[in-house]
């Protein structure tokens, strides 16, 4: 909820700002058409076109990564998820008197990575696994190496020990992903972008007779309603915008695990 309220109010800042900048760049332009009585245009268009083109490079490129890094997560989550089923099915060639500790063990794991998944965690918590599925995974491998160090069972573990590593691997892996994001650099030109644009865009309505009310919001609603996206795209587990509709496959194969 934090974040949520975080995003929010940075995409409120900054539409607010932008009006602000929309007001003092037609501010600007209505002095300097009551000083000189004619509008300055010579190199202007090339001035506009160059700030324009740089917000919407910016734009298209933190969104184009956002979105990429979203779905590149959701990729994980099925990924996780064949892990987890193959161990699950490779649990059978265990010593059958020794299954039913490994699978218990095996279901405590899933409940507890599919619990992580369903809380709403701090940005600094969801980066970090819980204690839950620390001590889960844990109690699964020790429950499964005991087994392996018998001579007799070296085969089956060969199979199985490999799977059980996959999908920690994939359980960590979508972790760690959520650590790789944009230098903190590119939001900053984003902002400073947006509010140069909209410092010439009020500079360039200042030959109407009136604010064109409709103009300034809507380019400024329209970029903050951008940022506030790619925010939240690039944090889908604190935000409203999450990938929570792909964690029902890990929770329909944990229903099947019996």
């Amino acid at each position: 909820m934090v974040f949520v309220l975080f995003s929010v109010g940075l995409a409120f800042g900054l539409f607010i700002s932008m009006l602000l900048f929309l007001e003092v760049g037609r501010r600007l332009g209505v002095r300097r058409l009551a000083e000189r009585g004619s509008p300055d245009s010579a190199g202007v268009g090339v001035v506009d076109g160059a700030v324009y083109g740089l917000l919407a490079l910016l734009i298209g490129f933190t969104f184009s990564g956002a979105a990429e890094r979203f779905d590149r997560r959701r990729h994980l989550i099925a990924e996780e998820k064949n892990a987890a089923e193959t161990a699950w099915l490779r649990v059978s060639i265990m010593p059958p008197d020794l299954q039913p500790p490994i699978r218990a063990h095996f279901r405590e794991y899933m409940d507890a990575v599919i619990a992580y998944y369903a809380q709403n965690p701090s940005r600094q918590a969801a980066l970090n696994e819980s204690p839950a599925m620390t001590q889960a995974r844990a109690d699964l491998w020790a429950a499964t190496v005991p087994v392996c160090r018998r001579p007799e069972e070296q085969n089956a573990c060969q199979v199985f020990l490999p799977a059980l590593n996959q999908m920690f691997d994939a359980v960590d892996m979508e972790r760690m992903t959520r650590r790789i994001h944009p230098p903190f650099v590119i939001f900053i030109m984003l902002g400073v972008a947006a509010l140069a644009t909209a410092l010439f865009a009020g500079f360039g309505m200042a030959g109407g007779r009136k604010r064109n009310v409709v103009y300034m919001v809507g380019i400024a609603a329209t970029v903050s309603i951008a940022a506030y996206v790619i925010i939240e795209l690039e944090y889908p587990r604190v935000g409203l915008i999450r990938v929570t509709a792909m964690d029902q496959v890990l929770i329909e194969l944990r229903e099947s695990m019996h």
